[in-house]
């Protein structure tokens, strides 16, 4: 069993930055995913690694833009946004994935997921 807390989101001006945490306990033998939902709108795929972080996905949206990172010590997974667009104003979730050794973008996929966290982005 995984549990999972985000953590780090807020109100930002466009063009900022943010930085999101995900808290996991349990086991961290998982692909860990980011994705988002806007009003009105399905959820989507952000990113997501891998068990040992050496494989990463990105939505073409946030390429360049955003990087997911691990800590497997800290129980935590992270996503860097930068160059915050208007567009990217959503709930943020993390999920969790028991690691088959490819890192999937479905939300199909995900075994676990947080209760999110929202991020506004001004313009």
């Amino acid at each position: 069993q995984v549990h999972l807390v985000e953590s780090g989101g807020g109100l930002v001006q466009a063009g900022g930055s943010l930085r999101l945490s995900c808290a996991v306990s349990g086991s961290t033998y998982y692909t860990m995913g980011w994705f988002r939902q806007a009003p009105g709108k399905e959820r989507e795929f952000v990113a997501a690694i891998n068990w040992s972080g050496y494989s990463r996905n990105y939505a073409d949206s946030v390429k360049g833009r955003f990087t997911i990172s691990r800590d497997n010590a800290e129980h935590s997974v992270y996503l860097q946004m930068n160059r915050l667009k208007s567009e990217d104003t959503a709930v943020y979730y993390c999920a969790a994935e028991v690691d088959h050794g490819v890192v999937v973008v479905g939300t199909g996929d995900y075994d676990y997921w947080g209760q999110g966290t929202q991020v506004t982005v001004s313009s």
